[in-house]
């Protein structure tokens, strides 16, 4: 009775696929002394997963006995994994990172596809056995899509291209799947970018994303008006429905107040569109960072000047304003085994190689040192004044000087004090690598930074609390007590001394509010 009752109570918050049939069991503990009725849930190899009168419960399968219709074979134990949402991470990026860990693992594998809908990967254990593992399903639907399914039983993991909504996450905890948004349960696998492109014979290099917005709105028809020919504009996107144009069309042009044109050219194919630009003088279009072809790249830049150009590292450290995280959202719910080590093997570094190899920005930590950062000393210099003097730039160039930033950054909601999904992903991500003692002997600096907005004083002390806060959730995500011998962690804060961007929109606003970590 006492090892039932204390594998019920240990496992409570331990959660189980959500894709397996329900059907009625009752778990017998080995003594006999008691007995659960309900419908079966899950069941992962380890535990059960059943909804009984007292709730849903999860009970260690070593400490019971199952019977009825719905107990699992007595066969060897299958894991099915079910991961749905964005096709374009489901057509490449996920498979190459299932055949990674097959192979890395000694799995053999098998894949089966209906075009353009599901790919099904069925795990062998060894080269020479017919004994399965494991399957694992890709959903090819989109972000929506892979939300709806995860509050409707049929996944266990989204694929998505962009945060989840207030209202998915809100039906999510109600179901008993947790605050998906929560740092342990959402993480960025990987980063592409959105970038303007245009032919290479075209002369203008420089856009704001007011600019932007203006011409997929048709409110700007003329390369004149650009700085260009005198010749109309052809503008460019995915089709209607792809994930990158969804994200386009949110973030520049509704963000910008105006509505999408509907004399827009469409294409169905990233490739499609980069080879209509640039057999086009006058054609702009809107490609991912990671598939430009033979285009021009187009730097984006706010009307004081500051221009933020696509990089591996502006990309990572989403400096770049138009970034496109790659995420997968988790339940709050235990996986088999095999999944959890999947898991565990997109964050190594033999996962962040298989991200690069198909032209994504990985989630390894950089470094950006002093060399590159001429830009933002120039920014820094240009935003001096009565209220940031050269006393505050040579502090913060002396701490520059002696420290190396990190690609990992974080950003907050509306500038709050609240971590956006992408920060929320890079404080579990920091957490992973101070465990594994990639920092040991080393100090890291939260470095807090506002906008320009507001007197000087008060945003350094803002910056210096979100420096804090930032700071605190790593320290806890790693478990590391306040006086960790290995690593020292502290926090400074300059306020508006090093802008990224222009302080007149709020795209710029969002980039410079920010929490940098540098390395000694």
């Amino acid at each position: 009775m006492k090892s039932l009752r204390a594998a019920i109570i240990a496992a409570l918050f331990l959660l189980l696929p959500l894709s397996a049939i329900a059907d009625d069991v009752t778990l017998i503990s080995r003594d006999g002394a008691i007995e659960l009725s309900g419908t079966l849930m899950g069941f992962d190899g380890e535990f059960y997963r059943i909804d009984t009168e007292y709730g849903v419960l999860t009970v260690d399968g070593s400490g019971v006995i199952c019977d009825g219709p719905g107990c699992p074979g007595l066969g060897p134990y299958v894991a099915h994994i079910t991961l749905s949402g964005a096709r374009e991470m489901g057509q490449v990026l996920l498979p190459s990172l299932i055949e990674g860990f097959a192979l890395r693992n000694g799995f053999a594998l098998s894949r089966e596809e209906e075009e353009g809908r599901k790919i099904v990967y069925t795990l062998y254990d060894g080269a020479e056995s017919n004994r399965k593992a494991a399957v694992i399903t890709l959903l090819l639907t989109n972000s929506s899509e892979g939300f709806a399914d995860l509050i409707g039983n049929a996944a266990d993991i989204v694929m998505s291209l962009r945060e989840a909504s207030a209202q998915e996450r809100a039906m999510a905890r109600e179901i008993g799947l947790g605050d998906i948004a929560d740092h342990r349960l959402v993480r960025v696998l990987a980063h592409d970018a959105l970038v303007p492109v245009i032919s290479p014979g075209n002369p203008v290099r420089r856009l704001s994303l007011r600019q932007l917005a203006e011409v997929f709105s048709g409110r700007i028809t003329n390369w004149a008006e650009l700085g260009g020919e005198d010749a109309p504009i052809t503008s460019y996107l995915l089709d209607e429905g792809a994930g990158f144009s969804e994200l386009f069309t949110s973030s520049v042009v509704d963000g910008q107040g105006v509505r999408l044109s509907r004399d827009v050219e469409r294409r169905r194919t990233n490739e499609a569109l980069v080879e209509a630009v640039v057999a086009d003088p006058f054609g702009l279009g809107v490609s991912l960072y990671s598939q430009t072809g033979n285009a021009g790249i187009v730097t984006l830049s706010g009307d004081c000047g500051f221009e933020v150009r696509a990089a591996p590292e502006s990309v990572k450290a989403e400096d770049y304003p138009l970034s496109a995280p790659m995420y997968l959202y988790l339940p709050a719910l235990r996986l088999p085994k095999i999944g959890r080590d999947f898991l565990d093997y997109l964050r190594s570094d033999a996962a962040q190689i298989v991200i690069r190899r198909v032209g994504l920005v990985d989630q390894m930590p950089g470094l950006i040192g002093l060399q590159s950062q001429g830009v933002r000393l120039v920014n820094a210099i240009r935003a001096a004044g009565d209220e940031i003097g050269l006393g505050e730039l040579k502090r913060l160039a002396d701490l520059m000087d002696r420290q190396t930033r990190l690609t990992v950054t974080f950003r907050f909601r509306g500038g709050s004090t609240a971590l956006d999904a992408p920060s929320q992903s890079n404080v579990a991500l920091l957490a992973h690598a101070l465990q594994a003692g990639r920092f040991d002997g080393h100090m890291l600096t939260f470095v807090g930074f506002s906008d320009g907005q507001g007197a000087a004083e008060q945003n350094r002390r803002l910056s210096l609390k979100r420096a804090q806060v930032v700071l605190e959730a790593v320290r806890a995500a790693a478990e590391l007590p306040m006086n960790a011998g290995q690593v020292t962690l502290r926090k400074e804060a300059f306020g508006e001394a090093l802008p990224m961007a222009c302080d007149d929109s709020e795209w710029g606003r969002r980039v410079n509010r920010r929490v940098e970590v540098w390395l000694d």
